[in-house]
């Protein structure tokens, strides 16, 4: 009984320095936004992690204080009592036993219990921290102090906040850990999605934006019959009207204004003044951010605009559908087309438009083309070649080969394009090594 007693104290403490080693892990490990998200729901104990979490130099330092004082003050009685029972040889024999127990009992089972169960080990350790660093505040506030005077000393300071690219990066690191146990269809397009959001301020509006030479116009001075069968045959509700030349966009005809007007005429549309049915064309430069005009769009409450370069030439047009694809990918409805302008080849490979988008083919098929310098595949190779190729000529680059199969001018129209294999060779023959 009596040596029960004796090493009843030195149990309690190791007890409580696993209490603090496993409060340290978990209250660190632990997930910021769902206790955001727990506090929302008014669960109390996530509460109390966020307001300790809001002060971390104080809580760790209570906790280190208090881990350090009960390991010191058990190996000291550990050190006394094995003293009395084995003389000076005890100071030995107390060092292997106290370490084995401090690391095993008190720092390895808590800190991995912790790390593995952290969520929930924070919620029901909570409210006793609370108390615990309450206690030792002002001894932790004090070693703080002497902390903070030494590093400044040697000239340290410490940032008080994550810097706004750096606060992107950790967001971004979030995005990336979300998963599931297993492959989840689901939980990938969750990512996708989230990261696209993030991509928004990087991506400019040139780069997703319809081409003018995709873009169905209505020409002003054409006949109002005729421009009502252009509508009605058109798979689009809003049309650019131009007058003269297409750089002088001079409205924008949405199909059911124009019904509108039509019925408000009797059905009688010779006499239809176009002009004045159209709305105002709404300009923006093509070096525009997704992210500027998916808040300009929501502010002005418009769906479609006119991109011109900066000369105030007319580049295409980008309305909310096409920044909404960005987010959350095509939204097809049935006049859309999964990537219009490419077709597959006989031998796996896929025949490409040249004004086809790097973004749509990177998004479509999963590759990872680089779109900085260029906007189109036809963009790309003539980027990477350094010249306009010839028809027949091929290219192999990042991963891909490339046959220039179809040539207008000076504008590359068709591209055949093929994945390498890890031989670096692809279907047909070899790439242009000139």
């Amino acid at each position: 009984m009596e040596l029960f007693l004796d090493i009843l104290p030195i149990l309690l403490l190791v007890m409580l320095s696993a209490f603090f080693s496993g409060s340290e892990t978990a209250m660190t490990a632990a997930s910021q936004p769902r206790m955001l998200e727990l506090e929302r729901q008014e669960v109390a104990a996530a509460g109390i992690v966020n307001q300790l979490r809001a002060r971390t130099d104080r809580l760790i330092g209570a906790i280190l204080f208090g881990n350090n004082l009960v390991n010191i003050l058990a190996s000291a009685l550990a050190t006394s009592l094995f003293i009395g029972w084995f003389g000076s040889n005890g100071v030995f024999y107390a060092t292997i036993v106290m370490t084995l127990l401090v690391l095993i009992f008190a720092e390895v089972m808590p800190k991995a219990y912790a790390i593995n169960h952290a969520d929930s080990t924070a919620l029901r350790l909570a409210p006793v921290l609370r108390g615990v660093v309450s206690v030792l505040a002002p001894a932790a506030q004090t070693i703080q102090l002497v902390v903070e005077g030494t590093f400044r000393i040697f000239g340290v300071r410490f940032e008080s906040a994550l810097s706004p690219a750096a606060s992107e990066e950790e967001l971004r690191g979030a995005i990336r850990m979300h998963a599931a146990p297993e492959p989840d269809p689901e939980v990938d397009a969750e990512r996708e999605m989230l990261s696209s959001i993030l991509d928004l301020g990087d991506v400019e509006v040139e780069e997703i934006m319809t081409h003018r030479s995709g873009v169905a116009m209505i020409d002003a001075d054409m006949p109002a019959p005729e421009i009502v069968k252009e509508v009605l045959a058109s798979p689009y509700t809003r049309l650019p009207v131009f007058k003269g030349d297409s750089d002088n966009i001079v409205g924008v005809l949405h199909a059911k204004d124009l019904l509108r007007a039509v019925h408000r005429a009797g059905g009688d549309v010779e006499n239809l003044k176009i002009r004045k049915i159209a709305a105002a064309p709404w300009f923006i430069p093509e070096s525009t951010a997704l992210l500027d005009q998916l808040h300009a769009f929501r502010e002005r409450r418009e769906h479609f605009a006119t991109v011109v370069d900066e000369y105030g030439a007319f580049m295409g047009i980008v309305t909310l559908e096409d920044i909404l694809e960005e987010i959350v990918g095509d939204i097809a409805d049935e006049h859309d087309r999964t990537v219009a302008g490419v077709r597959a080849g006989r031998d796996g490979s896929l025949v490409v438009n040249g004004d086809v988008t790097i973004r749509d083919l990177n998004r479509e098929y999963g590759w990872e083309l680089p779109d900085e310098h260029a906007a189109t595949i036809a963009g790309l190779v003539m980027h990477e070649a350094r010249r306009i190729p010839e028809v027949r000529q091929v290219f192999a680059f990042h991963g891909f080969r490339f046959e220039i199969l179809r040539r207008r001018g000076h504008r590359v129209t068709s591209i055949r394009v093929a994945r390498l294999d890890d031989n670096g060779t692809g279907t047909g023959p070899a790439p242009d090594t000139a």
